[in-house]
């Protein structure tokens, strides 16, 4: 297999054209705990990081928002309850979607979010459509990053925000050892205790580990010729919020 036919999948090396059915079957297996695995992970520090990803993003009521792979509906739940009124979260995962849209149901959102089923690598919008861009725990998922940041671009108006919450490299010299092994022995099992698939949460602990870099990450962005690229650790750097602009 060539370097360019081939994807990783976590640890592993797959035909690139099977990787992102592999990553669905992840996702639909531990949809209906998705939300509960992310405080027991995290302890509840996710919360913590979304909220500062909303501060940085400072929803107003006339901006339109498109949110990335957040099917379950965290992150666009978080904006309307800021203050803004029109989001559409954009998934490929169909099972992640029917989490969300019951969620809403259950909050009694009928109105300001749309649900949409679509690859981050191919958004199903026209160009220029949205003031913001969100994506949260996700693009260390898809096959071919580059191509996700360039959608990304291509979907922002003159002067929209990009904004990334994604786990990152730990910067802190003890903190990387302790979470090294919390990654590789304590999710999985919780994964298999709680999602009842060990597999799945050692991917995503892999698929960690195989993420670019905060700097080299923010290279990236650049590259796709979106400007004003910045980034904030979070706890360390377990996670980072990644920022830019299209001009």
């Amino acid at each position: 297999m060539s370097d360019s036919d081939h994807a990783h999948f976590g640890y592993r090396e797959v035909p690139e054209d099977e990787k992102a059915s592999l990553v669905r079957g992840v996702f639909d297996s531990v949809a209906g705990k998705y939300d509960l695995m992310n405080d027991l992970m995290s302890w509840g520090v996710h919360r913590l990081w979304k909220a500062a990803f909303i501060d940085w993003l400072k929803p107003r009521p006339p901006m339109k928002l498109l949110d990335v792979g957040g099917g379950t509906g965290d992150i666009a739940f978080r904006y309307l309850e800021r203050g803004g009124r029109n989001v559409t979260v954009c998934d490929i995962n169909a099972e992640m979607l029917k989490v969300g849209r019951d969620r809403a149901l259950d909050k009694g959102l009928l109105k300001g979010v749309t649900w949409s089923c679509g690859d981050a690598e191919g958004l199903p919008f026209p160009d220029s459509s949205f003031d913001a861009f969100t994506i949260a725990f996700c693009i260390r998922n898809v096959t071919h990053i580059e191509e996700a940041l360039k959608e990304a671009r291509r979907v922002l108006k003159p002067g929209g925000h990009f904004l990334c919450l994604e786990f990152s490299q730990v910067i802190l010299p003890v903190l990387d050892k302790m979470y090294d092994t919390y990654s590789f022995q304590v999710l999985p099992a919780l994964g298999s205790l709680i999602a009842g698939d060990r597999d799945a949460y050692q991917y995503l602990a892999e698929s960690i580990r195989r993420f670019p870099d905060q700097q080299t990450f923010a290279y990236m962005i650049e590259d796709t010729g979106l400007d004003q690229v910045r980034y904030r650790n979070l706890s360390g750097g377990i996670a980072a919020i990644h920022s830019a602009w299209r001009t």
